[in-house]
């Protein structure tokens, strides 16, 4: 199928509330504006450099999202336009964010990366660590981001069980922060599920997929 009939068919089988991020990431710029043709405005890179080219070039109403781990001397190339971070892990990550997004005159949505699955190999916090950055006063006095929602990723294995209980375990820490720390409209945000499990984290929660071989097919390699 092309890339519209692919994003069709996963809109068509997919709840309205979630949203989907089209990981575009290695993607040429022809096969991103088919993409945008057919309607659709979310799209997730990695690269920072990437990133920045394909916003400069492709139409400006694309909402931009960055899934990808962010090295801290990148975000002063994005922050003037991403909309939102996906995998940030680190207090000085976003201390970063905050002092960019007070020289683009921004608030910066985030999401709170959680490593969630058995392999070392991933990035983000453990529960324990965000509950007490969250509590942390340097934390308390960034001013220009806005923590959204949280992210994970899970494990990379056939075992749906195992699968399932990472995301249920993301999305009950999403709730546990939401009732006893961050209490407002603004996080709302589960972003777990990709083209080999989207439909597990839809089922657990998700309200933000990020899908790419499923939209642009296997041409690249991808985990996406």
């Amino acid at each position: 199928m092309s890339i519209k009939e692919n994003i069709q068919k996963i809109k068509s089988e997919i709840p309205e509330s979630v949203k989907l991020i089209a990981v575009s990431k290695t993607q040429t710029e022809s096969a991103i504006l088919e993409a945008y043709k057919s309607g659709h405005r979310y799209f997730g890179e990695n690269k920072a450099q990437e990133l920045v080219s394909k916003y400069e070039s492709l139409p400006k109403d694309i909402e931009w999202h960055f899934i990808g781990h962010l090295q801290t001397n990148k975000v002063k190339y994005i922050a003037p336009f991403v909309k939102l971070i996906h995998g940030v892990d680190s207090l000085k990550l976003l201390k970063e964010i905050n002092k960019q997004g007070v020289k683009s005159q921004r608030i910066i949505d985030c999401l709170l990366q959680f490593h969630i699955a058995s392999e070392e190999a991933k990035f983000g916090f453990y529960k324990e660590e965000v509950f007490e950055l969250l509590q942390n006063p340097d934390f308390k006095e960034l001013k220009n981001i806005q923590i959204v929602g949280v992210m994970g990723m899970a494990t990379y294995t056939d075992d749906e069980n195992k699968i399932r209980n990472e995301f249920s375990d993301l999305r009950n820490s999403f709730k546990e922060i939401k009732e006893l720390i961050i209490n407002s409209d603004s996080f709302i945000e589960i972003s777990m599920g990709m083209s080999a499990d989207y439909k597990i984290a839809i089922e657990e929660g998700s309200t933000m997929i990020r899908l790419g071989s499923s939209i642009f097919g296997l041409r690249f390699t991808s985990v996406f």
